[in-house]
């Protein structure tokens, strides 16, 4: 289930972390140890446990750990001397330090941080929140919609939100986008409820409005 702390929320299922409904990019090993140290709070975490966890099997310098939690730190505006959520605990680990609560609905993330409506995607009971401006969807895990799928092109297509409108298009994709099942040649216009399919991936694209308030869309569980 996703957990909020502070300005952010981290979402173990779905692999991602969250600032408002913006997403944040880590590493597939810095997320991994985020959120071993967030669902271990406020128990300090030995670098065996984290180094076991990142790096199973392979033999590597305390250094690549360092590297791995300056990223997080980075990600999340923290500072090692005054640390408002990893705390270093000197010849052992790290430990979560900040206060911390599980939320299961995406309506507290979507709408956090935005003056303006939420939009996100539903993929296998999963939310992916789209935030302002251009979201690339690909399976480069430097989009902003990571679909990690083999189908779906590094770079697939792009969703843009804006003053509460969103709009689709292809980017030259291997696999092709339809919208509706209708495979898309320009930029297209998105609609509540409409649904996108990115190669072999499913999704519904969803649109935050007043008329939804009553209305509650939880995340995957799992």
């Amino acid at each position: 289930m996703p957990i909020r702390f502070g300005e952010f929320t981290l979402d173990p299922a779905g692999r991602q972390l969250f600032r408002g409904p913006q997403v944040i990019h880590l590493s597939p090993k810095a997320f991994d140890v985020l959120t071993l140290l967030v669902e271990r709070r406020p128990t300090a975490v030995s670098k065996a446990d984290l180094h076991e966890l990142a790096w199973a099997g392979t033999f590597v310098a305390d250094a690549s750990l360092t590297m791995v939690i300056a990223e997080i730190r980075k990600a999340l505006g923290d500072e090692a001397q005054r640390p408002r959520f990893i705390r270093t605990v000197h010849r052992f680990g790290y430990a979560f330090c900040a206060d911390a609560q599980v939320v299961d609905d995406l309506e507290g993330v979507a709408r956090r941080g935005g003056a303006g409506p939420g939009a996100w995607l539903v993929w296998n009971e999963r939310a992916l929140v789209l935030h302002d401006g251009q979201n690339t969807v690909g399976r480069d895990p430097q989009c902003e919609v990571w679909l990690d799928v083999a189908g779906v092109s590094r770079r697939h297509a792009r969703i843009t939100v804006s003053r509460g409108a969103a709009t689709l298009e292809d980017l030259g994709s291997k696999n092709g986008t339809t919208l509706d099942g209708a495979p898309i040649r320009s930029v297209m216009p998105l609609s509540d409820g409409d649904v996108i399919q990115f190669g072999s991936v499913e999704t519904q694209f969803r649109l935050w409005s007043d008329r939804r308030a009553t209305e509650t869309v939880r995340l995957n569980r799992a």
